[in-house]
């Protein structure tokens, strides 16, 4: 599962420490995917619950939401020297997916993976002193869950990060940080995606047309920006450049080569690569992360206890 380091203009704790949090976060999530698929196979989570008893017997039961749940919410995911708790609006969503027994190991993984989607939001909008309130769009914003759920642990992810230009602020598209290559990502999704080099593309969808900018524009300007701090910082780590369309087709004739236009047709290729990536966490990666983090832009407030504490 791919790390969300940073989320749009939220605050994230991977900005205090990338290097400890981005390992941290691989150790804690193999050990407890491991405690979890243990119960399961033990058949202690094996109960059969309706909708109407769900809440109760999740009281009542050592169950495998508990167990889940109970690992999320452990201090063991927490920043060590963090000892206070605040309630957050993510809570009550985390309880929404406590409410069906998993059949099987699929069932299991999902589960696992959606709790721990949960925990990558807090993680990417909260620290010890500070927290962001993230809009609920997020929680459902399919592209970010692909993101993050369909790549492997060392994939560090920039999702629609703001970067500051010269004090300016600039929304960029995603950035994927692997141990090898640095991707930027714009996704241009549609039937299909007829590309020009003119300010706009079509989209064609049966006999609909409209008019969409041309993505290339946002892709470049993120090259440019990331380039310049690679330059600064004397990072060597590539630079590649995708225009993904998952599920439609792309039709650009004379398309710029330094540019990989993914489509239906190279999609599943494409994607095995880079799941396929064995390579740990690298150094340079972590130096990426952490200048590129560096130059982003957080809006946040200070967390209520710690307010409440300043007045005793």
């Amino acid at each position: 599962m791919g790390q969300l380091i940073k989320l749009q203009d939220y605050i994230s704790r991977y900005e205090n420490d990338v290097y400890r949090y981005a390992s941290e976060f691989i150790r804690l999530k193999k050990k407890q995917w491991e405690n979890v698929k243990e119960q399961w196979e033990s058949g202690e989570a094996s109960q059969n619950v309706s909708d109407n008893d769900s809440w109760e017997w999740l009281e009542e039961k050592r169950s495998i939401f508990q167990t889940v749940k109970g690992w999320f919410q452990s201090s063991e995911w927490k920043q060590e020297e963090e000892v206070k708790t605040t309630p957050s609006p993510e809570d009550d969503f985390i309880s929404s997916v406590f409410i069906t027994e998993p059949k099987t190991i699929d069932d299991l993984k999902l589960l696992f993976l959606d709790t721990l989607f949960q925990l990558q939001m807090k993680w990417a909008s909260s620290t010890l002193k500070y927290e962001s309130v993230i809009e609920k769009k997020f929680y459902y914003e399919e592209p970010l869950k692909y993101f993050l759920q369909r790549f492997p642990d060392t994939y560090l992810c920039l999702y629609k990060p703001v970067v500051l230009v010269k004090n300016a602020p600039v929304e960029l598209d995603v950035i994927l940080l692997s141990p090898t290559a640095t991707w930027c990502i714009t996704l241009a999704e549609g039937e299909i995606m007829v590309g020009s080099a003119e300010r706009f593309w079509k989209e064609i969808a049966g006999e609909n047309e409209k008019k969409l900018l041309n993505p290339l524009l946002s892709l470049r300007r993120m090259e440019k920006i990331i380039s310049d701090l690679y330059k600064r910082y004397q990072i060597e780590l590539p630079i590649k450049k995708v225009v993904l369309n998952r599920s439609g087709y792309i039709d650009y004739r004379y398309a710029p080569s330094d540019v990989q236009f993914i489509d239906k047709r190279s999609y599943e290729q494409w994607f095995a690569s880079l799941r396929g990536l064995t390579a740990p966490l690298k150094h340079v990666q972590l130096k990426a992360a952490a200048h590129l983090l560096q130059h982003c832009y957080s809006h946040y407030y200070e967390r209520e206890w710690e307010k409440e504490d300043e007045q005793l």
